[in-house]
């Protein structure tokens, strides 16, 4: 158990557990993922592992498969070099996002994330409104947010103020630390931040300085990074998978690789928080199922008519919403899809061993 405490389990953890599972499985925690295979740790021993048949077999959808981060149940071998794993424990929190391209279906990102650090590059890269996607995505999990501003050795403090005002303006709640992984301004500041046993994940596109901030951190060049390109100012790093490390402190951090694409699906609960003051105009609305598109006495277009609310980030607000919706609805018909082929299946090999006996 103390081992187990050393890698984040506590208190909540232990209430899911399965008394069954538990008579018969070790407890493990899921520190890497390669496609089909896994390394978990029990905090004192680390080995590949894989999925049991049993698990593969009654998993309703990828979303239920293990993920970085994630609290299983599993069985050492090999003078435990290698395991099995039978079952994911109930996950405190869940990072995931809509898998890139024009399949609809979730990719997990990681779990159990008490906080993450989504990291903006200062330069040309920095985009509010795909921030706010990294913001939906993130308080839809019920997880803290930090946004981490990087490379601001490369504009006046001026510039930087002026930032951190423009995103107080679109998150005032969250806390917003500027730092240089050149200078060394801030690191300390992180680094203290990072609580044992808390677990920290680090969020942000290609080239924003994610990989650099976590040697910074540790304070040795541990991950290989590729250099700048002039061309496009973007740090090309190496980050392929997602890896669960424990910092030196007692904290266990998660970098990521960079995400091209935001999809979102079913994400309701990440947009209304993200863009409270919206929620809040719209319970001033004529209407209680008003669209906020066209309606007569919308107090949301009234906000963005008399300049309250700024355009683009309603427009973002309705892009989103509306993506949202879409993909929701095209997971569930995919859901169905799969439920009626999965029964076809089973009636046809039920068919077959009839005809055989």
């Amino acid at each position: 158990m103390d081992t187990l405490k050393i890698i984040g389990y506590d208190d909540w953890f232990l209430d899911q557990i399965d008394v069954d599972k538990i008579a018969v499985h070790k407890v493990a925690r899921v520190i890497a993922v390669h496609k089909d295979s896994y390394v978990v740790t029990d905090g004192s021993i680390e080995a590949f592992a894989e999925c049991s048949g049993n698990l593969l077999y009654t998993v309703g959808s990828p979303s239920d498969m293990p993920t970085t981060g994630d609290w299983v149940y599993a069985d050492f071998y090999d003078d435990e070099s290698h395991a099995i794993i039978h079952g994911v424990i109930a996950r405190k929190t869940i990072l995931k996002r809509k898998k890139a391209g024009k399949l609809v279906d979730f990719q997990l990102i990681a779990a159990n994330i008490d906080v993450a650090f989504i990291v903006q590059s200062v330069d040309y890269n920095l985009n509010l409104r795909r921030l706010e996607r990294y913001l939906v995505m993130v308080n839809e999990s019920k997880i803290t947010p930090v946004i981490l501003l990087s490379k601001c050795d490369l504009i006046s403090q001026d510039q930087v103020d002026k930032i951190q005002e423009d995103i107080s303006c679109i998150s005032p709640e969250t806390n917003i630390v500027p730092f240089s992984n050149l200078s060394g301004e801030n690191i300390d500041t992180i680094r203290s931040s990072l609580l044992p046993g808390q677990t920290y994940c680090l969020l942000g596109s290609s080239g924003v300085g994610k990989t650099t901030l976590l040697n910074s951190i540790l304070g040795t060049e541990q991950f290989e990074t590729q250099s700048v390109s002039k061309k496009e100012s973007k740090g090309k790093h190496t980050t392929t998978r997602r890896e669960l490390i424990l910092l030196g402190n007692g904290a266990l951090l998660i970098d990521t690789p960079g995400m091209r694409e935001l999809g979102n699906i079913s994400v309701d609960a990440g947009i209304n928080e993200t863009f409270s003051e919206i929620s809040k105009l719209s319970q001033q609305c004529r209407f209680s199922n008003c669209s906020h598109i066209n309606e007569k006495g919308c107090a949301v277009l009234t906000a963005v008519k008399n300049g309250e609310l700024e355009k683009l980030r309603y427009k973002n607000y309705l892009k989103m919403k509306k993506e949202s919706a879409f993909n929701e609805m095209s997971y569930s018909e995919k859901k169905k899809k799969d439920k009626d082929f999965g029964k076809l299946i089973k009636s046809t090999l039920k068919s077959k061993k009839k005809r055989y006996h």
